[in-house]
């Protein structure tokens, strides 16, 4: 336990020095927020909706900070420690390779866990916003949205030689995500054949998951969803743990 809380000490000093997540993270879920309430207002999502932009939007909306810490930041930053032998020294010392992923998930997840806080805060102190769904039902599915993305992760950051392979990979992940999972372009106004693209997307599946929460839906309805999620998070932390890759 000391060598977990030394290291993320350390870790989240070095996070801090760089602004990426602050800007990725934190700025541009509020900034989107900013900009639907601002252009929407209290308008319906579509035709015939009887939830607003914001409200239909939310789930989507606070799932950028964790695309973009789970698939963008955190395989970049394990892959960069292995390309700089960092791994290689601690490979030698009683650190195992999931303290190191835990680590690395711990401060993304507080990454994303501020940027929701602010995100709600933004959409209700300035534009009305209220959750009507259960609080606990979304914080439960927010946790496992944020679990199986940063399965990815780990699984790209935990077996990518190099570099090249995880900025490359991360990138194949994350952007066709954040643009078509529906997380800045609503899925509903999406044309069908699009929206059957997307439903590929495991983000798709965890927003669908998170707006149901939100709107207070029935959660039965998102089964398939909540068995994605489930089945990503194993299998990709399974596989990235047992092929880590130290160098």
């Amino acid at each position: 336990m000391k060598t977990f809380r030394t290291l993320l000490k350390t870790e989240i000093r070095l996070s801090l020095r760089g602004m990426d997540m602050f800007i990725f993270a934190i700025c541009m879920p509020v900034v989107v927020v900013i900009i639907l309430g601002a252009v929407f207002g209290n308008r319906p999502a579509f035709d015939g909706a009887e939830y607003t932009f914001l409200e239909q939007s939310f789930g989507a909306v606070s799932t950028i900070a964790i695309c973009a810490g789970g698939v963008m930041g955190l395989p970049l930053v394990v892959s960069d420690y292995r390309n700089r032998k960092i791994l290689k020294r601690f490979k030698v010392t009683p650190t195992s390779p999931a303290l190191i992923l835990a680590v690395q998930v711990v401060i993304y997840a507080l990454y994303s866990i501020i940027s929701l806080i602010l995100v709600y805060a933004t959409g209700a102190i300035f534009f009305g916003y209220q959750l009507y769904g259960s609080c606990f039902q979304f914080l439960g599915a927010y946790l496992l949205v944020m679990l199986s993305m940063f399965s990815i992760g780990l699984l790209v950051g935990g077996i990518a030689p190099n570099n090249k392979i995880a900025s490359a990979t991360a990138s194949l992940l994350y952007f066709p995500m954040l643009i078509f999972s529906g997380a800045t372009l609503p899925y509903e106004v999406m044309p069908v054949a699009l929206q059957k693209i997307a439903d590929i997307l495991p983000l798709t599946q965890g927003i669908k998951l998170l707006k149901a929460a939100s709107l207070g839906l029935p959660i039965d309805s998102v089964f398939i969803p909540v068995v994605v999620m489930i089945v990503i998070a194993v299998i990709c932390t399974t596989v990235s743990l047992h092929f880590f890759k130290w160098e």
